[in-house]
């Protein structure tokens, strides 16, 4: 009897074995599927221009282990200049720069800035480490056109909480490196491109074709669309030189449009050099509500272009320049019940206050953390009391 049962379980065995491997062999991998909370929420930590070699200073790893404790993120988003190790150290750098995500077990996601690559090691290549590193933790995929030099473009979609349809959707794009002109001169920042904006064109149709109507989303890149311009400073007749900036044949001064937009506005904004209407694209349709952005450090402003509103993260970083009024992340919430997201800039020293240990870790003071939040809040009040003027001038026909 012994012997029949032994006999009937290595069938059984064998059989599962040949299941397992077929399972293995057929190339196929478990869907990794974000999903709204049993609250109706969805919560994304936008952390860019980390911008740091290996070894990474241990503040900022102190600051990401720190929220994503306090706020348990269903996704990370690295929002460009992640890592600037060099080409030697670089695989050292990224599996360093992950490794809060893998080791909490928090699903992340990034985009590349315009330093990520300039240390002697390409896009495709530095995608691939995220992949390795990152494992099942990372949602990155390469969608856009293999032969672009735009690497890591791709849409992520988030399920309702009962898993039955895409409520929500997440959209990448690689927003480049540099411009050039016709004879090979570099001339500023690239942007979002031609193909690129088909590919979302394609992938919002798509959705609609499959979900029934247009999936309300947010989308995520580096560098910031021009039409930031017209929202955060007025125009001049002339060109300013340095007293001023010139984009897309429009002269602009320094003077901010203080009713136009929210948050802090620290320097010039540094868009691309070309514009080939991104943000008429994903007002199009109406489906795309903001755009988060990182690579100008020490802004956090959130402006309406054509409906769509462009966001500005500010740095986490400790190798290059940061503000002390608002270093840090976003914090992102997005309510299923309403298809609307909600923004709060998550700053070191707001942390630092709440944390005596982190602040006694980071070597920051109660009194200097208060000192800074003090300060930053009194800027921002400031700034609403003024607005007052920007809708005076608005109302005289300032542009």
């Amino acid at each position: 009897m012994k012997k029949a049962i032994s006999l009937i379980m290595a069938i059984i065995m064998c059989l599962s074995l040949c299941v397992c491997a077929f399972a293995a062999d057929s190339g196929e991998e478990e869907a990794k599927t974000l999903q709204f909370g049993e609250d109706g929420k969805f919560t994304i930590l936008h952390i860019t221009d980390c911008q740091d070699g290996f070894p990474a200073d241990e503040r900022m790893f102190d600051f990401i282990y720190l929220v994503i404790e306090k706020y348990q993120p269903d996704l990370v988003v690295l929002g460009g200049d992640n890592s600037v190790g060099s080409g030697e150290t670089k695989a050292q750098a990224i599996e360093e720069l992950v490794s809060p995500y893998v080791n909490t077990g928090t699903y992340f996601t990034m985009v590349f800035g315009n330093h990520d690559h300039q240390q002697g090691v390409e896009k495709p290549e530095l995608f691939e480490m995220y992949k390795t590193y990152g494992g099942e933790y990372f949602l990155g995929v390469d969608e856009d056109n293999p032969e672009s030099s735009k690497v890591g473009t791709h849409f992520l979609p988030v399920y309702s909480s009962d898993g039955s349809k895409i409520a929500y959707g997440l959209y990448m794009f690689d927003s480049g490196n540099y411009a050039f002109n016709e004879d090979g001169e570099e001339v500023g920042y690239d942007c979002v491109d031609e193909e690129q904006i088909q590919w979302y064109k394609d992938k919002r149709d798509g959705l609609k074709e499959e979900t029934g109507d247009y999936v309300p989303s947010i989308a995520f890149q580096h560098i910031v669309p021009g039409e930031v311009y017209d929202n955060v400073y007025y125009r001049s007749a002339v060109n300013l030189g340095e007293l001023g900036r010139s984009f897309y044949g429009n002269n602009y001064t320094f003077v901010p449009k203080l009713n136009r937009f929210s948050g802090f506005l620290n320097e010039p904004p540094c868009p691309g050099y070309y514009n080939y209407g991104q943000i008429d694209a994903l007002a199009e349709k109406g489906d795309v509500q903001a755009v988060f952005v990182g690579h100008d450090h020490v802004n956090s402003y959130d402006v309406v272009a054509n409906g769509v509103h462009i966001i500005n993260s500010p740095a986490i970083t400790y190798n290059s320049y940061s503000s002390k009024l608002n270093q840090g992340c976003t914090l992102i919430e997005i309510d299923e019940s309403t298809s609307s997201y909600s923004r709060e800039v998550i700053t070191v020293n707001a942390l630092a206050l709440e944390y005596p240990d982190y602040a006694e870790k980071i070597g920051v003071s109660a009194f200097t953390a208060g000192m800074y939040e003090t300060l930053g809040n009194l800027l921002l009040a400031l700034g609403k009391a003024f607005a007052i003027f920007g809708t005076i001038l608005d109302f005289l026909g300032a542009k």
